[in-house]
């Protein structure tokens, strides 16, 4: 029996889990919206994510894409290089995203209400990619979040957040 509870916690333990990825914040830097020639969109966002490994192995990312859009309109994406996580560690990464001249015709109307409201929601897609690894082994590891953002216009923070992963 004790055996069979060894076992048992040394798979929970050992078991890899996908990392947690969250958006700490998204800070609108710039929005402008244009009318002539068309109704168009230039916006800065810059976001902070922070990953949290809760397993004994460390990770190493290859690519985290993240893509960002507006009542299911993808506006753009951003991507960050390689990065290196210990166990049981966290890291914060920052990406910067300029949008200019993003065509929001279809969804003016709302995002005009929006924008007097003083609250924007935005859907972001987020892909990490890498290894999870501990001493010569090496898994491979590949992580699809789907966030729904609610961003305060005049403060700039998030005041609602609905994550998932995507299969």
């Amino acid at each position: 029996m004790a055996f069979l509870v060894l076992l048992a916690a040394s798979v929970y333990i050992f078991w890899p889990s996908q990392p947690e990825v969250k958006i700490v914040r998204m800070h609108v830097k710039r929005m402008q919206m244009h009318t002539v020639p068309i109704i168009a969109l230039d916006i800065s966002l810059l976001v902070t994510l922070k990953v949290r490994n809760s397993d004994v192995y460390s990770m190493d990312f290859t690519s985290l894409d993240m893509a960002v859009g507006y009542r299911g309109k993808m506006l753009g994406h951003v991507k960050s290089e390689h990065d290196h996580l210990r166990a049981w560690g966290s890291s914060y990464l920052q990406a910067e995203l300029e949008l200019n001249g993003v065509e929001v015709l279809s969804d003016v109307v709302y995002m005009l209400e929006d924008l007097a409201r003083g609250t924007v929601p935005f859907d972001t897609i987020t892909e990490v990619a890498g290894w999870l690894g501990l001493s010569l082994f090496k898994f491979p590891l590949k992580v699809k979040i789907s966030c729904e953002i609610v961003v305060n216009r005049t403060n700039q923070i998030i005041i609602h957040q609905n994550c998932y992963p995507l299969k």
